[in-house]
């Protein structure tokens, strides 16, 4: 049972660092190519530059293929990966650093301080999701930082959440009774002791929301609510390229698998993450 046990445990311990080294470099592949798209010699994305649904490796360099008015799919993809990074990194920055402060200063100052977050953040969780983000639309012009500013907002309450759990727990710790025992004023006490303990869960789940932040954003240019045209947009080309599904199925497919790609491997990370900060009895160590 042993000779038989060993390997199979042995391959269960394997299975998820190839997963987070596949996953790590999609990241970071897909950062670099954000980050350097316009040192690469690509097209402009919205230039025409071939006839129009030109299959992939019809002509070189577009090596994807051409959209419905002839665009390159490559350059939009690329460009493309840099506003869905743009809009979800900085999305979750802004949801987990304002919902950790809320969060932590709640667990802190309990009483009406602690009334008046709770019920900021109940406001938040009241509206729908989608309704709200159509509204703010509706009422305010579309671009990235709208998107980074509303889809922000919605995410502050589990980090708020998620941070004062986190600060609760460690009100009653040696280090913190003993910083209050010398005096420590309130400012020591929150950002310095408090604070720095509620990181590692609320960077673990940030992880994951940038996942759903992509999501969020590919469906609401899909709606046609996102990122206005002719910005490039993996919800927006998949949303141009559904009229063409039956004879150019590449303008949906290469979307969809880059946006499953980034929102696997953000999982795989965020989950290798979560292990890591509360490893429970079956996370391998």
């Amino acid at each position: 049972m042993t000779a038989i046990t060993v390997p199979v445990a042995a391959r269960r311990r394997r299975r998820p660092g190839l997963a987070l080294w596949l996953a790590g470099s999609w990241l970071a592949l897909l950062v670099l190519l954000a980050l350097g798209a316009g040192l690469l010699p690509l097209a402009a994305p919205d230039a025409p530059v071939g006839g129009p649904n030109l299959p992939p490796f019809a002509a070189f360099p577009e090596v994807l293929g051409t959209d419905g008015i002839g665009r390159s799919v490559l350059s939009r993809l690329v460009h493309g990966a840099r506003i869905s990074l743009a809009v979800s990194l900085g999305a979750t920055a802004l949801a987990a650093v304002a919902g950790g402060l809320l969060g932590v200063l709640a667990a802190y100052l309990r009483g009406v301080a602690e009334s008046a977050i709770g019920v900021l953040l109940d406001a938040i969780l009241a509206f729908p999701p989608l309704l709200l983000l159509l509204a703010l639309a509706a009422v305010v012009r579309p671009g990235v930082w709208t998107l980074v500013a509303s889809l922000g907002l919605l995410f502050v309450p589990p980090f708020a959440r998620l941070a004062k759990a986190a600060a609760l727990s460690r009100l009653s710790r040696e280090y913190v009774v003993a910083a209050q025992a010398l005096g420590a004023g309130h400012g020591r006490l929150v950002f310095r002791e408090l604070l720095p303990g509620c990181v590692a869960p609320v960077a673990s789940y940030a992880v994951v929301t940038a996942a759903l932040m992509i999501m969020m954003e590919g469906a609401l240019s899909f709606l046609g609510v996102g990122i206005p045209p002719p910005a490039p947009s993996w919800g927006a080309m998949i949303a141009a390229g559904k009229d063409f599904l039956a004879f150019a199925p590449q303008l949906v497919l290469v979307p969809c698998a880059a946006m499953f790609l980034t929102v696997l491997s953000f999982n795989t990370v965020g989950e290798r993450l979560r292990a890591r900060v509360d490893p429970g009895p079956g996370d391998a160590r």
